[in-house]
């Protein structure tokens, strides 16, 4: 794996890290998944198919923050618009 393939699979591990502190099911059950997922895909050789990977990750990563940002929305809609149903 080249140096620059390496620097950028570790950064997606630690934004996703960071993403998932505050993930609905738990910050642990969320870290274990997250290491048998990289675990899983440790022998992978290929720049371009580690490069499929790291663009996966960043998908998930989209995908992350609008379910963080759709439980905000709710949450505050919610506080605002209680009384009037």
């Amino acid at each position: 794996m080249t140096n620059t393939l390496r620097r950028e699979v570790l950064q997606l591990y630690r934004n996703l890290l960071f993403l998932g502190r505050d993930y609905p099911k738990g910050a642990d059950y969320f870290r274990e998944r997250l290491k048998s997922a990289f675990m899983k895909n440790k022998d992978v050789t290929d720049p371009s198919e580690i490069r499929k990977l790291v663009d996966r990750g960043e998908f998930v990563i989209k995908e992350l923050e609008a379910l963080y940002f759709l439980r905000k929305y709710r949450a505050i809609k919610k506080r605002y618009y209680e009384g009037e149903h």
